[in-house]
């Protein structure tokens, strides 16, 4: 669940249809904090949308390549700002602490955090609470205070390295939550937020299987968790001075096949944003009266931005898909209605259309998925296909705007979103479903999409292409192994492809964490043998596979560019091989593995990598690729 991690950027779209990249912003009393250029400003509210701005920190002080402002929190009284600082090529960061007075001072920076939030003691005294990220791994939560009386310790550490630690503060700032979790089981414990000094009290001590999330309002604590039966998300409360398991009462639950996306409260109500049936939902609960008003979203919206807001009369947020930009919802609670914004309206909602169908995979569960294409487009079996998948980790398959999605479809393609097991699309059981020994159902249920976009008319064989990132990689290339004849192309980024070997070595930062997900291939003999059936590594052989174009990055942390390349290295060897077989006459596919620079692990608006998958598609398909990359340039600045 991204649940309490709040987006980083929105996307406005503007009249020549052209889109930008907002940065992290935030609003605290009066004032909007923000970047501007290369420096972390803020203004008046009303004056944000003008050059009016107090230039507060220069980033370039850091000396970082091409810094931007990744998570802004200011403090209760507007004494200290921090925001978090990373660069495109690195997944390290810089946390920095700046003072608010007539001439704006850093008061101070550390090194490699992930989450941080403020507090106030009872000394009015503005505590700094972060965790410290080491390895990929965050175990180490650390407090700060600044001015004359300056102080950073330790506050705590998670000696389990199969869990992480992170930071959450209530919507009402009451409690600061430290919530310690893995893959599956989460514990999470409350710190006073008028008594950051006091020792932290335990909601309830880790269950295995177990997950749970905490709100507060009204000295009640709303906690999102899977407890009980079925093991989904439900909403359920206790009074914040009797936290423990047994005294959490069920206040809401939620329908079959449904994906809890966030949770947002306020003072008289709880909004739980939802993904039903692949369909996006919003619940508003009444805490008064316990009603229940559920708003279904227009049904071409794929996903939610959730938005920072701090009014407590509305309850606003963005709805986008692959290829329309961001539109603002905003829920007035007074009137009870939902508004949307007015204004330019997207052509792409007259020349495009969406769908959603389902492929009975060979066990008999039905697989969504979401596909898009141009209205007028006649004969679509003649048309190219670029097919989308991921399935691992509980996580959904990434349906935010992409500009270089929406010039595909304006340029005739067919474009297919697999929601497959070991995502999270459909709920909790969606993933346990797709993972450990039960792996190779995604790999199933990506292949029966395929077939039936191809059996339903949804283009052909010779014109289908695959596209995947990080774990999704694991599917495809499992797919190219056993089922090469569905596909033409394939183009992959940072991706998993030696499961087995990676997994057993745990040195690596994130295998340890890891474990829930793939298995123990070290002690569990089990687990190795059926991994040996999927690892796309080691499955591998003499035989025709479709083009292969892989973007890897150089120090890449997660996945280790040292798999990518003896995959690609094997993967080459065995296509010598079949060639020599085949004789004369045999067209090889092109394997090519771009590798950059840089420590990153996933770089979604990298011009670069763009614009080489895409020629590399229309290279493989024989297709002219003018028109794309003029309509490209209206939204990317190359």
């Amino acid at each position: 669940m991204d649940a309490f991690e709040k987006v980083r950027t929105k996307l406005e779209t503007q009249p020549q249809e052209e889109y930008e990249i907002i940065n992290a912003e935030i609003k605290h009393g009066g004032f909007v904090y923000y970047q501007e250029g290369c420096c972390l400003v803020r203004s008046k509210d009303e004056e944000a949308d003008n050059d009016n701005y107090e230039v507060l920190f220069n980033l370039e002080e850091l000396k970082l390549e091409q810094p931007f402002i990744d998570c802004i929190r200011v403090a209760p009284d507007e004494k200290y700002v921090a925001a978090k600082i990373r660069t495109e090529d690195s997944e390290a960061s810089t946390c920095v602490v700046v003072k608010l007075s007539d001439q704006p001072v850093m008061e101070a920076s550390f090194p490699n955090v992930s989450s941080f939030e403020w507090v106030k003691d009872e000394e009015d005294e503005d505590v700094l609470f972060y965790t410290f990220q080491r390895n990929l791994r965050c175990h180490d939560v650390y407090r700060a205070t600044f001015g004359d009386n300056r102080r950073n310790e330790r506050f705590y550490t998670e000696k389990d390295p199969s869990f992480f630690v992170f930071l959450y503060l209530t919507k009402d700032s009451r409690f600061l939550t430290m919530n310690i979790m893995n893959k599956t089981t989460s514990e999470v414990w409350l710190i006073d937020g008028m008594s950051p000094w006091d020792p932290p009290v335990l909601i309830q001590k880790r269950i295995h299987g177990v997950l749970y999330y905490v709100e507060h309002r009204d000295d009640e604590l709303y906690i999102l968790t899977n407890v009980g039966e079925p093991t989904e998300f439900k909403l359920m409360r206790t009074a914040a001075d009797t936290p423990a398991i047994m005294n959490w009462d069920l206040f809401f639950t939620m329908k079959r096949n449904t994906k809890v996306v966030d949770l947002d409260m306020f003072k008289d109500h709880c909004v739980l944003f939802l993904k039903h049936s692949n369909l996006l939902y919003v619940n508003v609960i009444g805490l008064a009266d316990d009603s229940v008003r559920s708003l279904k979203l227009p049904p071409w919206a794929c996903g939610f931005i959730m938005d920072t807001n701090s009014d407590p009369k509305n309850c606003p947020f963005q709805l986008c898909s692959p290829i329309r930009p961001p539109k603002y919802y905003t829920y007035k609670f007074s009137e009870g209605k939902l508004f949307e914004e007015t204004g330019h309206e997207d052509p792409i909602t007259k020349t495009s259309r969406v769908l959603r169908i389902e492929a009975k995979s060979k066990d008999g569960k039905l697989v969504p998925m979401t596909i898009f294409h141009k209205t007028d487009s006649e004969d679509l079996q003649k048309k190219p296909l670029l097919v989308h998948v991921y399935g691992a980790y509980g996580m959904d398959l990434k349906m935010n705007f992409r500009p270089e999605r929406r010039v595909l479809v304006d340029d005739g393609w067919i474009l297919a979103y697999c929601h497959v097991r070991g995502g999270g699309e459909l709920g909790l059981q969606w993933h346990a479903d797709g993972r450990l020994t039960k792996k190779l159902n995604g790999l199933a249920d990506l292949e029966a999409c395929i077939k039936t976009l191809h059996g339903q008319g949804f283009s052909q064989p010779s014109l289908t292409t695959l596209t995947a990132f990080s774990a999704g990689g694991v599917l495809v290339g499992a797919l190219c192994n056993s089922n090469p004849e569905l596909l033409r192309a394939v183009t992959l980024e940072a991706p998993f492809l030696d499961v087995l070997n990676t997994m057993m070595d745990t040195t690596l930062p994130l295998t340890l964490e890891e474990l829930e997900e793939w298995g123990n291939p070290s002690s569990d003999e089990k687990h190795k043998n059926y991994i040996k059936r999927y690892c796309p590594y080691q499955n591998i052989k003499p035989k025709h596979y479709p083009s292969i174009h892989i973007t890897a990055y150089e120090n890449d942390e997660r996945v280790p560019l040292k798999g990518i390349v003896n995959y690609t290295e094997k993967l080459k060897e065995a296509i010598v091989e079949h060639a020599k077989d085949t004789g004369e006459g045999y067209q090889a596919p092109n394997i090519i593995l771009d590798i950059q620079p840089g420590g990153n692990h996933v770089i979604e608006d990298s011009h670069k990598k763009i614009t080489a998958q895409i020629k590399f598609l229309y290279e493989e398909l024989g297709l002219d690729s003018t028109s794309v990359f003029e309509n490209l340039k209206k939204y990317l600045k190359f």
